[in-house]
């Protein structure tokens, strides 16, 4: 896995000081931290380095303290001022998108276009031998990557300018105009392509692109070019900002046929199934038990125990390292573990869990209204802390107040030294005795991502869980919605049972536009704060009913049954009676309207301001 990035200058070295009487050799010496470019590629090693650092670019994969999912219908961002809380807000004003990351922001992809473009132009006559077959590798890599960055861009920003070439100075025009959506996929379907034959066959270290990464990449692009909104025709059907589009291709394909497409995405996501090195715990024939299904969960999200054979391109983490991907438990974790509560789950996700059985979990249902979190999805509980889940020991200082080490998010009655009954604030609670300003406004917290090991102390372990730029179960994902959409219900519920069957989920056994909207709702769960859902929820053109949705909280409160006396409390439905009320979180906090323009982001005014041949996205 990736485990070190190694920058290397390649500014030209200008000594041309002039001082009389100084020693030719001390005006000629060269800096003792940087590389000369020239010398960069005849040096085998120097030429591997410098395309390691293009990897830089894929930042700390989908592991920032403000994550992609805060800006969907799974978490919202807990503290102000950050540019995240507010969906539409923070998408809609292109001289300040609020908060756009280093893996979606447009400067910062196209400098590692530009290093891609770099490294292939000198590859092409290296000044090093090509001992086993290095510069075929490296080309591979680079393939991959320059076909990665411009995926971000595409399916952030729709159709962006195609730069296949390092600029120098002296160049007649530094502008250029965007490419439309058909050419761009193209681009990168042709860079996969390329970059798979290249690497196939070649043992390649943890973290490096591989044929599966290329192969997974090409299936992943060729699923969104089908989906509704790279349709144009589609799309102008359900956004009025793209109907009034003057551009309509720079967004989606004007032409072709949309089968034409699906029947391309699943012959490309078939590829990466035929992989037999990969896939985990997909060949069972009947569902999991509910322990198993939730431990395969786990092992896949925590990279280890054969659940690493489901991860084809990663970004991993060294303690030792102490880089930021590493605290996701400090960033998401419990404030009454001395956490951040950063990214935390709203109801409306935890409800999108099914019960065991494979119906729909409904609060209108009085005996799942009374036990909420019994008997669910096995997923659900390798993936949110609810009020009264088991997890780590507290520290030391909270200890005492919860010996049992259960999730505290509720209100709660206990006797106090005077006999008296009394409601106190659970430790996870923002009226905790524990800083109570990081405490959680959903009722949940994000356990996935998050190592369950006693001896990683979230506030201060760096943990070592790697993020899944790609799984083997996307592509099986995005086979299935190509056979849906093709038709092909039974193919489908085929691949789709195999995720199901590993979680400990019955069959699905529907047909057409009912199993079309099982399968979004499977992925919902399966693929849940990996960045799949911003994304699949646009290119759905579901992003008003779901990612617009205002974001709700559960309130629990526990009342003493008669007769019962406890003066620390657990949660022990022996002594309490629970209730659970689902309530929209404060609009002062967190105010979410989906506007019709922000199917892609605008294009930052900065950018235009530099490239006049660049056309704004709609709506902005």
């Amino acid at each position: 896995m990736i485990r070190k990035f190694k920058t290397i200058s390649l500014a030209l070295l200008m000594a041309s000081v002039a001082v009389t009487g100084c020693n030719d050799e001390f005006v000629n010496t060269l800096p003792l931290d940087q590389v000369a470019g020239s010398t960069v590629w005849t040096d085998a090693a120097l030429a591997e380095a410098f395309v390691t650092g293009i990897y830089a670019g894929l930042g700390q994969g989908g592991f920032n303290e403000q994550q992609l999912s805060s800006l969907t219908d799974e978490t919202i961002f807990t503290h102000p001022g950050r540019g995240i809380t507010t969906i539409t807000e923070a998408r809609s004003n292109p001289a300040d998108a609020g908060w756009i990351n280093e893996t979606i922001d447009w400067n910062n992809m196209y400098l590692r276009i530009r290093a891609a473009n770099l490294a292939l132009s000198n590859l092409e006559k290296p000044g090093f031998p090509n001992t086993n077959n290095i510069v075929e590798r490296l080309t591979g890599e680079i393939k991959f990557l320059r076909a990665y960055y411009y995926h971000q861009l595409v399916r952030y920003y729709g159709g962006v300018p195609i730069v296949d070439k390092p600029y120098s100075l002296g160049e007649a025009d530094y502008t250029t105009p965007r490419n439309t959506m058909a050419e761009c996929i193209d681009f990168i379907v042709k860079d996969c392509d390329a970059a798979a034959t290249l690497l196939k066959g070649k043992s390649m270290a943890e973290g490096r692109a591989n044929e599966a990464s290329a192969l997974a990449l090409k299936s992943r692009i060729l699923t969104y070019a089908a989906s509704d909104l790279y349709d144009a025709a589609t799309a102008k059907q359900k956004s009025s900002a793209h109907a009034a589009f003057a551009k309509p291709e720079l967004l989606g394909y004007t032409t072709g046929s949309r089968a034409e497409r699906w029947q391309k995405a699943k012959d490309a996501s078939k590829a990466v199934l035929d992989l037999t090195a990969y896939g985990s715990q997909l060949n069972l024939t009947a569902p999991a038990t509910r322990t198993a299904g939730t431990e395969n969960y786990m092992n896949i999200a925590l990279g280890r125990n054969g659940g690493e054979k489901d991860l084809i391109f990663t970004r991993s983490f060294i303690n030792s390292k102490q880089e930021a991907g590493g605290q996701q438990g400090l960033f998401n974790g419990p404030n009454g573990y001395h956490n951040w509560a950063g990214n935390t789950p709203v109801s409306l996700l935890v409800d999108d869990y099914e019960s065991m059985d494979g119906t729909k979990f409904s609060w209108s249902d009085p005996a799942k209204a009374a036990t909420p979190y019994a008997n669910r999805d096995p997923r659900l509980y390798a993936s949110i802390l609810y009020d009264g889940a088991p997890w780590k020991p507290r520290t030391a200082d909270v200890a005492g107040k919860d010996p049992a080490n259960q999730i505290q998010t509720g209100q709660y009655e206990v006797v106090n030294g005077s006999g008296a009954k009394v409601a106190i604030a659970g430790l996870d609670t923002r009226k905790s005795t524990v800083e109570d300003w990081n405490g959680s406004y959903t009722g949940y917290y994000m356990r996935k991502f998050i190592d369950p090991n006693p001896a990683i102390v979230d506030q201060n372990t760096y943990q070592e869980i790697p993020w899944p730029f790609f799984r083997y179960t996307e592509a099986v994902f995005n086979y299935a919605e190509a056979c849906i959409e093709l038709g092909q219900d039974a193919e489908a519920r085929t691949w789709l049972n195999k995720i199901r069957y590993r979680a400990g989920m019955p069959a699905l056994t529907e047909t057409g536009a009912a199993l079309r909207e099982r399968y979004r709702n499977e992925k919902r769960v399966e693929m849940v704060f990996e960045e799949q859902r911003y994304h699949d929820a646009r290119r759905w053109m579901i992003a008003p009913a779901t990612l617009g949705r205002k974001a709700n909280t559960i309130s629990v409160t526990g009342t003493l049954k008669p007769g019962k006396t406890v003066t620390t409390y657990k949660y022990d439905p022996t002594s309490y009676d629970y209730t659970y009320k689902v309530v929209d979180i404060d609009p002062g906090k967190e105010n979410r309207a989906w506007l019709d323009k922000m199917y892609f982001l605008p294009i930052s005014r900065d950018e235009i301001n530099r490239n006049n041949k660049l056309v704004q996205n709609p709506g902005y």
